[in-house]
């Protein structure tokens, strides 16, 4: 009887052992996974002026008339995210409905312009239906060439002074943000922040294992 106890306390205890080694293994695999399927930001097509440069600067006038300045020194020492939109995106619109809730959480740091060129009267009627009153928005073909814009919807960001500091194809709200938050991390994307850290983290790792 006792010997047959004995044998089960053994049994149990390899029982226990192995369970540790399952959850240990499924740790480590969910942080591969994580990594793995971390949030995305706006892809950064290679193309026009490169971040950390100073961008295009236009004076232009609204749908409104009133005077909008991109690029430059900012008169009130807000960064700008300048939006590239169309009528005809259907991205684009379902973007736009965001922009009130950014901008009542990033106002008092950005300006949100947006930006588009065609028809003006097909831009007004856009504006109009869906609500853009708050946001200026500048009809320029050459302000998307100077950019060069080549799908939409796409945004720019440019700081204080004028710097282009993030940019990117944006098909989402979590891209919308990635392009603030490389911002506030001075980084020219989301992707090279988190290659950087992986770079670092693998690092970290090598030099403890040869300590």
């Amino acid at each position: 009887m006792q010997q047959a106890l004995i044998v089960s306390q053994v049994l149990l205890w390899g029982v226990v052992v192995a369970l540790g080694l399952v959850c240990l293994a499924l740790v480590r695999q969910i942080g591969v996974l994580y990594e793995r399927i971390m949030p995305v930001g706006a892809l950064m097509v290679d193309k026009g002026p490169a971040v950390g440069t100073v961008g295009p600067s236009f004076e232009l006038q609204d749908l409104k008339a009133q005077h909008v300045k991109i690029g430059g020194v900012s008169a009130d020492a807000r960064n700008t995210f300048l939006f590239f939109v169309s009528p005809t995106c259907p991205v684009c619109k379902k973007l736009l409905a965001l922009l009130p809730s950014l901008q009542q959480k990033e106002g008092h740091q950005y300006r949100f312009v947006l930006a588009s060129d065609g028809d003006r009267a097909e831009h007004e009627a856009f504006y109009r239906k869906a609500g853009l009153d708050a946001f200026p928005y500048v009809l320029s073909q050459e302000l998307g060439m100077a950019y060069h814009i080549g799908r939409l919807p796409y945004a720019v960001v440019l700081d204080a002074e004028g710097k282009i500091r993030s940019k990117g194809l944006v098909n989402n709200r979590e891209h919308l943000e990635s392009l603030l938050e490389a911002n506030e991390l001075g980084v020219a994307s989301i992707q090279d922040y988190v290659a950087a850290k992986h770079d670092h983290d693998h690092a970290h790792d090598h030099d403890h294992a040869h300590a």
